[in-house]
């Protein structure tokens, strides 16, 4: 197949990168690489998938409708998986734009350009952000998730809406997937597991937020990045027995899906604040402090839906991951 995949340059873009080449696809990749955190990062990571035959990059935004018309036209992808946002929860109460143009106006290119090229499938990244105010565990994609917490969680819940609306309307085949506190190799300089870890290792404090109080379903990359794919060969036919008198969030008359991406394994924050300190084989200096605005006391995924359709289920133990995180880390830092 040849691939067009958004975000390449990014944590869980280069992954999923990686295991379309090594399997065979041809992958187009777009990237803005934007400064939202070290470009450096995203460079060193880009320039891993150059090292394929089987992989073109082009550096361009799509949130600008005329690259990413021309993208379509020029390299004629079978399939595509956005995986391009503006990402964070806490950001988006700094830059609500950002979140705007990328992942709603950059989002409707997208669609717009499946529409018009006959793409077999469109996969694209959604969150565990959008169940919101939701209490009722485990998450299931069939539960409504009309509250938000955030703008993040809401440009993502936006994502499902739009992408139902192109499968009805052009029955193009769309698949979301709620991705569940991703982690591990390459990860990003915002996200939890690499400001913990450069802190401990530098004597600094870290902020535990909800005084520790919290749960997280913490997802191996390797694992995302493999049921992305198993997703993508996946392709949504639509449900013929769907009820238009009670509707079910996680399905449709249409060809569209949404699955959770989640280790089933909710994760307490102090639990694996101690999993990285054994894996550092140091003690973290930690700052408690309240809840952030649009943060969530816990998530957990249901995954029956993803077992039962695609047959993929993530694999990697959190004490496994995080000692292939910690090990990347070192190496990556000090050269260790």
């Amino acid at each position: 197949m040849i691939v067009l995949l958004t975000g390449c340059a990014g944590f869980i873009g280069m992954h999923v990168a990686q295991v379309l080449l090594v399997r065979g696809d041809t992958v187009i990749g777009i990237d803005n690489l934007n400064d939202y955190y070290d470009q450096h990062l995203k460079v060193v990571r880009l320039n891993r998938l150059k090292t394929y035959p089987n992989f073109k990059f082009v550096e361009g935004d799509i949130a600008d409708c005329m690259t990413i018309e021309g993208l379509f036209a020029t390299e004629k992808p079978t399939r595509v998986i956005n995986l391009a946002a503006q990402p964070g929860v806490r950001y988006s109460l700094k830059n609500p734009h950002a979140y705007i143009q990328t992942n709603l106006v950059g989002f409707g290119n997208l669609l717009e350009g499946c529409r018009h090229n006959g793409i077999e499938h469109f996969v694209y990244a959604s969150s565990s952000s959008v169940y919101g105010a939701n209490t009722r565990m485990p998450f299931s994609v069939h539960d409504n998730v009309d509250h938000p917490v955030s703008l993040y969680a809401a440009s993502k819940k936006a994502n499902e809406l739009m992408a139902h609306t192109y499968s009805h309307l052009y029955k193009l085949p769309t698949t979301g997937l709620r991705y569940f506190t991703v982690y591990g190799p390459w990860g990003r300089p915002d996200m939890s597991p690499w400001l913990f870890t450069s802190a401990i290792l530098e004597g600094r404090f870290i902020d535990v937020f909800n005084h520790g109080k919290m749960q997280r379903d913490f997802t191996f990359v390797d694992d995302v990045a493999e049921g992305t794919v198993c997703v993508l060969d996946h392709i949504p036919t639509g449900n013929p027995e769907f009820s238009t008198d009670s509707p079910d969030p996680g399905c449709s008359y249409a060809p569209y899906k949404v699955y959770n991406i989640g280790s089933h394994q909710p994760v307490e924050l102090m639990t694996f604040i101690k999993t990285i300190e054994d894996a550092l084989g140091q003690e973290a200096n930690k700052n408690f402090l309240p809840m952030q605005p649009g943060d969530v006391v816990a998530t957990f995924a249901d995954v029956e839906d993803i077992k039962r359709d695609v047959g993929f289920e993530p694999k990697t133990p959190l004490a496994s991951g995080i000692a292939k995180w910690v090990a990347w880390y070192k190496s990556y830092t000090y050269g260790a």
